[in-house]
């Protein structure tokens, strides 16, 4: 298996022992993303702002490995407050455009640095 770890500046570092993604053949597998400012690793304030945040970080990965956000074929979203799903979704019309990822929206008792949103997705690169 010819594995090719992708990283992207753009993007916050890992805060553990893990990838940004990982490139096997022409499928890559984008690690979860919570609203870190990758300049100063600090979370971002407000959820709107926190949701854009994960989605250009959730960009800038996919630029890094040779696709685009809509090269996405599987997202998961992971919620703490899952009254923020409608919030969501409005957010993510503005990312994506139809026909949109295959998708499933969790809701979880706590993610890390106590974010209230992760994003994590499958991509497919032509």
């Amino acid at each position: 298996m010819n594995k090719q770890v992708i990283t992207s500046e753009q993007a916050p570092a890992a805060i553990g022992p893990y990838s940004q993604a990982i490139k096997v053949g022409n499928t890559v597998y984008l690690s979860g993303q919570i609203p870190l400012d990758p300049a100063t690793m600090e979370v971002v304030e407000g959820f709107e702002a926190q949701v854009c945040r994960v989605f250009d970080n959730l960009t800038a990965v996919a630029e890094a490995a040779g696709g685009k956000l809509q090269d996405i074929v599987k997202l998961n979203i992971f919620l703490t407050d899952l009254s923020n799903f409608t919030t969501v979704n409005e957010i993510m019309e503005r990312y994506f455009e139809k026909p949109y990822p295959a998708r499933a929206a969790i809701g979880v008792a706590a993610l890390p640095k106590g974010v209230p949103v992760e994003m994590d997705g499958i991509m497919v690169v032509g």
